[in-house]
């Protein structure tokens, strides 16, 4: 363990003196990446001091990704194995900071700049909710988060709420229609089905629905990447159509990521079971199916690695720069070209999808990669 991690755990230990405190404070202001954290930190809990008496998780979460990748940049770090200890010192310095922030002020020369004004000229903010139902008369609806209406279609009544449709049919009254939900890049969305099934929509996706489920079957259409959590109703299977293949349901909890520039359409199971080319997945396995060769088959997967994007991260395991910069694509809605050979490196860890592209792209640097970006076009090239 490095020293200054030890200082950390002494902290958290309550065995940390005034000067040590004084030396960790200290050593997160020493360098540029350094006092980015600091401030960073500082402003998130500025703003959360003011209506949380206790740390709220998602702020911890966004101090636990930068903390973990400031102090292992350019290694590939196991969250899972070090779950508890990283945990441990990130609560430690979320301590530090929340205690610290006045004496910072107070020590800071009179007319020194802050730590941070911006990383740099031209940023990305995260997606939001976004999207855009288009209805059975081929009207259209554009949805966000902010957005609370009704929106009737014959016996169906859609309430929008937040970054939430939710479906109220009456299937014996009038005619069933199709709706489609369409989430551009940089969105995401969250429908409750006619039948109470939920589905999450990450960014670059559509849902293709029926206003009510009347038939012998509860069948959906998908295009790019949704996590369902399905009704049971044994007597009216849920089918999930993702191009060539089906994902067959009865009552249960799975993600399907089918996106057009990835080599393969993945069903991942989290609960329940499915059917996928005729074999029966299990809790924890992952079914990959190749369009263009049409193989097939099941392997162990990392559940919450799969589905970190609907829980707010980005969660890799060894991954490519260019497995990593697809996803940020989606997400930032930018277009990414490559100026020279990508190096071998992998990455590992969790980073906050709430935070602005900058900080995502200093997260990634250290690895031998830099960017430049220019509107929403990002340059990526190597260091080596």
């Amino acid at each position: 363990m490095a020293p200054h991690e030890e200082l950390l755990q002494k902290y958290l230990d309550g065995q940390c003196t005034r000067e040590e405190a004084e030396t960790l404070m200290k050593w997160l202001q020493s360098t540029g990446s350094h006092r980015a954290l600091l401030h960073s930190m500082q402003q998130e809990f500025e703003r959360s001091m003011h209506t949380h008496a206790e740390i709220p998780a998602a702020i911890s979460d966004r101090i636990e990704t930068r903390l973990l990748q400031d102090i292992s940049a350019g290694k590939v770090v196991n969250m899972r194995a070090r779950a508890r200890r990283n945990w441990m010192i990130a609560a430690s310095v979320a301590l530090l900071i929340a205690a610290g922030i006045y004496s910072y002020r107070v020590t800071r020369p009179a007319g020194t700049p802050p730590a941070l004004t911006a990383q740099r000229t031209e940023d990305v903010a995260p997606g939001s909710n976004k999207a855009v139902l288009t209805l059975a008369n081929g009207a259209t609806v554009m949805l966000d988060s902010a957005g609370n209406q009704v929106i009737r279609q014959g016996s169906t009544t859609v309430l929008q709420q937040n970054g939430q449709l939710q479906y109220d049919s009456k299937p014996n009254e009038g005619t069933v229609g199709y709706n489609t939900l369409s989430v551009p890049r940089g969105g995401q969305f969250h429908v409750v089905l006619p039948d109470g099934s939920k589905v999450w929509l990450n960014s670059a996706s559509s849902l293709k629905y029926p206003t009510a489920f009347t038939g012998k079957e509860r069948s959906v259409v998908l295009q790019g990447q949704g996590y369902f959590e399905v009704s049971k109703n044994a007597q009216q299977p849920f089918l999930v159509k993702v191009g060539e293949m089906e994902v067959q349901v009865l009552g249960t909890s799975f993600d399907v990521m089918a996106y057009s520039d990835e080599s393969s359409i993945n069903t991942t199971l989290v609960e329940g079971a499915v059917k996928v080319a005729g074999r029966v997945l299990k809790p924890g396995q992952q079914a990959r199916f190749d369009p263009l060769t049409g193989s097939f088959s099941i392997r162990p997967a990392d559940v919450q690695q799969v589905i970190a994007w609907k829980t707010g991260f980005f969660e890799f395991d060894n991954a490519g720069l260019d497995d990593i910069m697809r996803q940020v694509a989606r997400w930032y809605d930018i277009d990414i070209t490559y100026t020279d050979k990508q190096t071998d490196r992998t990455y590992g860890g969790r980073i906050s999808r709430s935070l602005p592209l900058s900080e995502i792209l200093h997260m990634l640097e250290p690895n031998g990669a830099r960017f430049t970006l220019e509107g929403r076009k990002l340059k990526v090239s190597s260091t080596e």
